[in-house]
């Protein structure tokens, strides 16, 4: 089955993160409430329905908890707060995600019930920080992405049970399973995702989202492998 997914906003960021995911084979709907971006969807092939964000009857019409995420990407970060809040009224157990533009947004959109945050300057300062300190291994890293077919993330929650569970990154030789992990949201440092060329050795606890990158028949094989107590030899 298709992960089901709600892309609130077309703008700047959603466009790329819609596509983004329907290449990854989610099954993607647009929700906009500016007519253009909502033309702009329907003719880049997506399915886009238009609505007044601000009413909380047009939000109920799209039967929200059919969805198994939907993801608040509007240009405006704080109006996204907004609607974070509105849709965590209207379905408190929606998994929401969504973008913040600072510290500040951040806060509040945990505040208002979104499951997860993605801080968008934390993820150009990674990218900057590679570019400057790491140039040659951001150079190979990009040309294994571009030059071999087949890869891909993938975003992983640690199972109960794990052998994942109570280790700190450095300990996992992620490599011998052939994925490189790329960053994690570690729910005990409470900040987010953060990439691991940051620079922090996470603890790993049970319900961490981890991502981790390689070829779609290693993710989906290291996905098992850590469903299990004892690491696999």
């Amino acid at each position: 089955m298709q992960n089901r997914t709600l892309i609130f906003g077309y703008g700047n960021h959603g466009k790329y993160i819609a596509k983004g995911l329907f290449d990854d084979g989610y099954d993607i709907k647009v929700v906009e409430q500016d007519a253009h971006f909502y033309e702009q969807a329907q003719k880049d092939g997506f399915k886009a329905v238009l609505i007044d964000m601000g009413n909380d009857d047009d939000l109920l019409q799209l039967h929200l908890n059919e969805y198994d995420q939907v993801v608040c990407v509007m240009d405006d970060e704080h109006y996204n707060v907004f609607l974070t809040l509105s849709l965590n009224a209207l379905a408190p157990d929606l998994n929401i995600v969504a973008i913040s533009d600072s510290i500040h947004v951040t806060h509040k959109l945990r505040l208002a019930g979104a499951k997860r945050v993605i801080d968008m300057y934390e993820v150009s300062a990674s990218r900057i920080h590679n570019i400057l300190h790491r140039p040659i291994a951001t150079r190979l890293l990009k040309d294994f992405v571009v030059n071999k077919e087949g890869i891909s993330f993938m975003e992983m929650e640690i199972p109960k049970g794990s052998f994942l569970h109570g280790k700190w990154t450095s300990e996992v030789d992620f490599s011998k399973y052939n994925v490189l992990l790329v960053g994690m949201v570690d729910f005990e440092r409470h900040k987010g995702f953060e990439f691991v060329t940051a620079g922090h050795d996470h603890h790993l606890d049970e319900g961490d989202i981890i991502v981790c990158m390689g070829e779609v028949k290693d993710l989906q094989r290291f996905k098992t492998y850590i469903e299990k107590r004892e690491e696999p030899i």
